[in-house]
């Protein structure tokens, strides 16, 4: 792989013309493509196979003119303090403003809470359903306006009035401030981890590239392939995060082979057959996840997975061949042919000879290792990041039983909220109380009980019962039986379809719909109707939002297990082959299982328990969005073999040339520490920018991934990785005689290089002349 990634990186640094007229091409005809297409919609939830999804498909079968997963609005009014809703001149209000929506070109009906029992107890309150013939996605900006006209006249009339339902919701739109901020951090730390602007911008312009053609692609493709608002953040998220990353990585092996004296192109070569090697695998590690993610069975959540896997797949592509081909075009920019230690650098090094006593001139004070060519002779102090690394590294190989006492206490610690992990998904309870949802929905909470915002939809399909059977005796059975069941508030009469061979009934619990009670009273009222079915012949479904909800949550707790122990196994033989070791593969393994527990530990105290939440921007807490674990194993999953692989393909390298495995440790972290920790710095600024949103579901993906990654990248792979490398000794890197036979060798460090490609000379006592940029030896 190497090799073939290092003649790649020569021809696109030859044909850089060529390359990057490619590239902009690319992104001309996907910005085209974007722009021309229609807009994409927004998509029910849904999980093909489900009781409640069953019952819904049954709905629209039977009942051809009402959409059951149409929109619906409900108007709720209140009454001013000290009169009733029930009052002459305000149920004149309430009914000219549902005239007013009567007759709409996208309405199909809206009830009179007079004649439908729709008002409280006290009176005080009274809502109206409004339905729609079409879902929420294809509602027009007409419809709504209609509707938030009709409520701001009843305003004006002195009633207090909310919308809520799903007529409302709209689309989260990319591009605010708090993702504008991470970016922001993400440029600085490229510019301190680079020292030099032109490189740190080469890296943002190259993820900034990558990025927009997978937006670009995925507004091109979200009507034909119903791609949502999510897919195109969750792209972008991805986009940017893996894009800044693999272009650092590559970046910084460039300037060190040009540290190293050899030419630009040859330095080209190499930075893409080594770093690049690293990359195709981190890459191919996050798009398999994503992919899998298919195999649960929710097409929102295999769109998701599409989505993000194109943006990871183009940030590879960019990687590989935009970002060599850029190294042409930006010159000595990039990287100096022999970087001169700045100001700060050459205070530091004084310092530090100062403090140990080095003389301060002469090869004393250099770092001359058997794996670092002559031309690599710099001061170490020179090298600040350098020297921490190296620091950091001793430190450990000293007191390895500690660091990973320490670290594995610390994240065990942190995962311990992870025990209480509640799965659901948001509806109007989690918005916020800005919002006339949210409104909307505490007025019917406090006027009709907290059940009421989550009904229970029963369906008895009569049509394949032998018996001749009435009808309405059956319907009364069922509601007998579902009254009956402990946590009902009430049951509404039946609704019979034309040709009565189906019914409907509405069961609205005594709790609110994400609470563990309606979850059991859902299990409850399905295990109670069984009994009718047996004796009856006829088939009944319980469905509804909440339903549905419940549903897809259990759903994803079942496949989370299954699919944790494909990753993990995906994880160990990939990376048996990368590292030609048995213990490396299984370390990494658990110490991901670490980084995830400890991040979902952070969402259950976060999303859960309200820790932080306000900091956060966080309004309601609850359970866990459930789709939220399965995403993060799938997207950690790749990012931590991305830092695994690149910490330790250095460490192999040098181990393999025979250095001690300490030697080892210390000359991985000297290299690729310092890249490692500003990588993970990025990434977590890319990820806490989204966390602004106002999406519950990007919020929780932003909170999640940004811990994960920190935890991962800071205690894992920086302290309990070499911990354990120092533990094991050799026995790190032992592989059995048949495994090593019969797995492949990928080179993915390029061990291949120093043999099939002739090394460059180095210049250890003068500095090669400065080309032109853009230009370099023929």
């Amino acid at each position: 792989m190497a090799t073939f990634l290092y003649r790649i990186g020569r021809w696109a640094f030859r044909r850089r013309r060529l390359v990057g007229g490619l590239w902009l091409s690319v992104l001309v005809l996907a910005i085209a493509a974007a722009g021309l297409a229609p807009e994409g919609k927004e998509e029910d939830l849904s999980m093909p196979g489900t009781e409640s999804q069953k019952a819904f498909d049954l709905l629209d079968e039977r009942f051809p003119q009402s959409n059951a997963q149409g929109a619906e609005a409900r108007l709720v009014f209140r009454a001013p303090d000290g009169q009733r809703v029930t009052a002459r001149e305000n149920k004149a209000t309430v009914e000219d403003t549902l005239g007013s929506l009567d007759g709409g070109d996208q309405v199909a009906s809206a009830t009179d809470p007079y004649e439908a029992g729709a008002v409280s107890e006290d009176g005080t309150i009274a809502y109206s359903t409004i339905t729609y013939t079409v879902g929420a996605v294809d509602l027009t900006e007409k419809t709504k306006s209609a509707l938030e006209d009709a409520a701001s006249r009843a305003r004006d009339a002195g009633l207090t009035v909310e919308i809520g339902g799903s007529a409302l919701d709209s689309e989260e739109e990319p591009g605010g401030t708090t993702e504008i901020v991470g970016v922001a951090v993400a440029a600085v730390v490229l510019v301190l981890a680079l020292g030099s602007l032109a490189a740190a911008g080469l890296s943002l312009l190259t993820a900034f590239v990558g990025v927009a053609i997978a937006f670009g692609l995925v507004s091109a493709l979200a009507v034909p392939l119903g791609l949502t608002s999510t897919v195109a953040i969750l792209a972008l998220m991805l986009g940017l995060a893996v894009g800044i990353d693999y272009a650092l990585f590559i970046t910084s092996r460039f300037r060190d082979e040009r540290a190293q004296g050899r030419e630009p192109e040859e330095a080209a070569g190499r930075a893409v057959g080594t770093a690049g090697s690293a990359v195709v695998f981190a890459g191919a590690t996050v798009f398999i996840a994503l992919i899998g993610l298919g195999v649960v069975g929710i097409p929102e959540l295999t769109k998701m997975g599409m989505g993000g896997a194109g943006a990871v797949a183009l940030a590879v592509l960019v990687a590989l061949t935009l970002v060599p081909a850029l190294f042409g075009f930006f010159g000595n920019g990039v990287s100096p042919a022999r970087a001169k230690p700045r100001a700060w650098g050459r205070i530091l090094a004084r310092a530090a000879r100062k403090a140990e006593g080095a003389p301060r001139k002469g090869a004393g004070n250099c770092v001359i290792s058997h794996d670092e060519p002559a031309g690599d002779r710099r001061p170490l102090a020179a090298n600040p990041a350098k020297r921490m690394g190296t620091r950091w590294a001793r430190f450990v190989l000293r007191r390895p039983a500690a660091v990973l006492l320490v670290a594995g206490l610390g994240l065990g610690a942190v995962a311990l909220p992870a025990l209480s992990l509640e799965l659901g998904l948001p509806g109007d309870e989690s918005k916020s109380v800005e919002t006339t949802q949210r409104r909307a929905y505490d007025l019917l909470s406090e006027g009709f009980g907290p059940g009421f915002n989550g009904p229970l939809t029963v369906v008895v399909d009569m049509s394949a019962s032998s018996g001749s059977g009435d009808s309405r005796a059956t319907t009364d059975l069922v509601a007998r039986t579902v009254r009956g069941v402990d946590g009902v508030a009430s049951v509404g009469d039946p609704v019979l379809s034309r040709t009565k061979d189906t019914a409907v009934l509405t069961a609205v619990p005594r709790t609110a719909p994400n609470s563990g009670e309606t979850k059991d009273l859902v299990h409850a009222i399905r295990g109670a109707v069984s009994g009718v079915e047996a004796d009856t012949g006829v088939g009944i479904l319980v469905t509804g939002t909440t339903a549905m909800n419940i549903d897809i949550s259990e759903a994803m707790s079942d496949a989370l297990i299954p699919y944790l122990t494909v990753v993990i196994g995906l994880a160990v033989l990939l990376l048996m082959v990368v590292f030609r070791s048995l213990l490396v593969p299984v370390k990494a393994a658990l110490g991901f299982l670490l980084s995830v527990g400890a991040a979902f530990g952070v969402l259950v105290a976060v999303f859960q328990w309200g820790w932080a939440a306000d900091l956060l921007g966080i309004e309601q807490t609850g359970p866990v969005m459930s789709l939220m674990p399965i995403l993060i194993i799938g997207i950690v999953f790749g990012l931590a073999m991305d830092y695994e692989v690149f910490l330790l393909t250095r460490m192999r390298e040098t181990y393999v040339h025979g250095a001690s495995p300490g030697e080892a440790i210390v000359s991985g972290f000297r290299h690729s520490g310092r890249v490692v920790a500003a990588a993970a710095i990025i990434m977590i600024s890319v990820f806490a920018g989204f966390i602004g949103m106002s999406s519950p579901t990007i919020q929780t993906m932003g909170v999640g991934l940004a811990a994960a990654v920190a935890f991962d990248a800071f205690v894992v792979r920086m302290a309990i990785v070499p911990a354990v490398l120092a533990l094991l000794g050799h026995r790190a890197w032992w592989l059995p005689p048949i495994l090593n036979r019969v797995l492949p060798n990928v080179d993915i460090e390029g061990e291949k290089l120093s043999t099939r490609v002739p090394a460059a000379a180095t210049v250890p006592d003068a500095a090669p002349p400065r080309l032109p940029v853009g230009r370099h030896r023929q």
